[in-house]
């Protein structure tokens, strides 16, 4: 969803998807009571638009002996509410339809059974004795009981129906105009409404001519107080139902509101843009850091010592030294290098070089120690942490939960991230090969310096004469000797030499084997972390648009 400017206009269906989208993310992760409030919300836009477009419902509220009966006859221009001096008169809701077409499912959706069709338009004088006209049809007027009613019913359809007609008409008394149910429970909520609300002074006729101003004026601060514009639609205004005084100009402001035919969507947009307030409230100031390279190299350090790369990097080390003095060592003594196992085969890892299933595959590493899992534990909270920095509470411990999300496979993740690492144990360095060649040759000279002071020895045994051997020039030894010699010192040398070259080439290949674990224990991170993180992130990105497409 691409950001939009904005003095650019959002329709109401673009709100209405913004809102869905939003609710359906924050389902789970934010406050239940924002969440329904927009579920409560989007079900009322969308059974709203489904019925007529073209009526306008306009809900007269007010306490008991506010006359608000008798205003609603007055405005209808006939008797149709019961009003009385016995309260409350009116019991349930009563509408006056003007237009009836497409009425009923509009009519059966507020509930309201009681039902007058007065006629096609509601009509206005001019002021030269002639009369308007709204548009054909459009218009319902509701006469509801009374909000502080002692009967527990009409209170509650009171509180329904101030949520579902598309205007407010606040009817007041010159005795009650400053309740503070009426303003503190009912107007200053419903504030926001301040287009499609209407403050109506109602037995102005009680009051003296001069004593109307200065009602009015403190009627009007009271209603700035609650938050509604003192101008406009929701200006108080003065009006006595039985003198008529006002009526007309009450009537006019309807029938306005009516031709226009848009407080149904004005009503449905502000309580959408509440409702995804709402729903930003919940979710808190900020916006997450988010995963960087920083953080994703930490988490996998952590895991990699969780997952003891350290330990399997020593045994390739010494699993190297192993096998190179095997191939460099003296070979009258590399059988017993035989009686040693490799360290890597005690880990059961040296066989994925040898075409085993890494998908399969299980290394015979110790299990997860108290220690090794606090690491695993403080790399994935210290990422969460990191990664989360800066949103509010409710998606820190959303992101926080995506992170830990697989928690529980995680020592066989890491285990398995280990076992698929190609290790190259069964491939021989180089070097090997000319320290070998140089062993053989050496063992080659003392061997056959030995077969032949062996069969000067038996010819001597047998007395058989033989000319003696040779010696090299300023050389105490005979040759034979010279070769024992010289064959096994060479091969004690090459054996030193290479066990010194192993342990200098066993750490770098040992830090070859550190990068590639690193390699494949930051797959495993990626995987069981980071993917359900930036899953999390990608939804606070959404629905950080969807919020901000529905509250403009």
């Amino acid at each position: 969803m691409s950001p939009r400017n904005r003095s650019e206009a959002v329709t109401l269906s673009e709100r209405i998807a913004g809102l869905s989208r939003a609710t359906e993310i924050a389902d789970g992760r934010l406050d239940p009571a924002a969440v329904q409030l927009a579920r409560d919300t989007l079900d009322k836009a969308g059974r709203r638009r489904a019925l007529s477009a073209d009526h306008t419902v306009v809900g007269f509220f007010g306490a008991t002996g506010s006359g608000k009966s008798t205003l609603f006859n007055a405005v209808a221009g006939q008797e149709l509410a019961r009003a009385a001096a016995r309260r409350p008169t009116t019991s349930a809701p009563l509408a006056a339809i003007w237009g009836e077409e497409g009425s009923d499912a509009l009519l059966d959706w507020l509930d309201v059974t009681d039902r007058r069709v007065v006629g096609p338009a509601l009509s206005v004088a001019t002021g030269r004795g002639r009369r308007t006209t709204t548009a054909q049809g459009g218009l319902v007027l509701l006469d509801l009981p009374d909000f502080d009613s002692v009967t527990s019913e009409h209170r509650r359809i009171v509180q329904r129906m101030v949520g579902m007609v598309d205007v407010v008409v606040w009817v007041v008394d010159p005795q009650k105009y400053a309740d503070a149910v009426l303003h503190q429970d009912f107007v200053q909520p419903l504030a926001r409404h301040g287009a499609v609300t209407m403050v109506v002074l109602n037995q102005a006729d009680r009051l003296a001519p001069r004593d109307v101003p200065e009602v009015l004026s403190s009627l009007t601060d009271l209603v700035r107080q609650d938050g509604l514009p003192a101008t406009g639609p929701s200006a108080p205004v003065a009006v006595s139902a039985v003198t008529g005084e006002g009526v007309e100009q009450l009537r006019e402001r309807i029938q306005t509101v009516a031709a226009g035919r848009a407080a149904a969507g004005q009503r449905l947009e502000t309580d959408m843009r509440h409702a995804a307030e709402q729903l930003a409230l919940a979710a808190g100031e900020g916006d997450p850091h988010g995963i960087d390279k920083a953080a994703s190299e930490r988490l996998t350090e952590g895991l990699a010592r969780a997952g003891g790369v350290e330990m399997v990097a020593d045994a390739a080390a010494r699993s190297y030294r192993l096998r190179a003095g095997r191939h460099t060592g003296w070979i009258a003594t590399r059988w017993l290098s035989r009686l040693r196992k490799d360290p890597l085969k005690r880990l059961h890892i040296e066989s994925h070089d040898r075409g085993a299933d890494p998908g399969v595959h299980r290394t015979s590493l110790p299990g997860m120690d108290a220690s090794r899992r606090a690491a695993a534990d403080s790399a994935v909270r210290g990422f969460a942490k990191e990664v989360s920095n800066g949103a509010g509470e409710p998606w820190r411990r959303s992101i926080r939960g995506a992170a830990r999300s697989n928690e529980a496979r995680l020592p066989d993740t890491l285990d398995q991230a280990v076992a698929r690492t190609r290790f190259s144990g069964h491939r021989a360095s180089w070097w090997w090969v000319g320290f070998d060649v140089l062993q053989w040759i050496a063992m080659l000279v003392t061997v056959l310096g030995l077969l032949w002071l062996l069969g000067l020895f038996l010819a001597q045994y047998f007395q058989i004469q033989l000319p003696p051997p040779p010696t090299v020039d300023d050389f105490p030894l005979p040759v034979p000797t010279l070769m024992v010699v010289t064959g096994v010192v060479l091969a004690l040398f090459l054996a030193l030499t290479g066990a010194v070259v192993a342990s200098v080439a066993s750490r770098l290949h040992a830090a070859g084997v550190r990068r590639r674990l690193l390699r494949s224990v930051r797959e495993a991170a990626a995987e069981s972390v980071e993917t359900p993180v930036r899953r999390e992130l990608e939804a606070h990105r959404e629905f950080a648009e969807s919020v901000a497409l529905s509250s403009r």
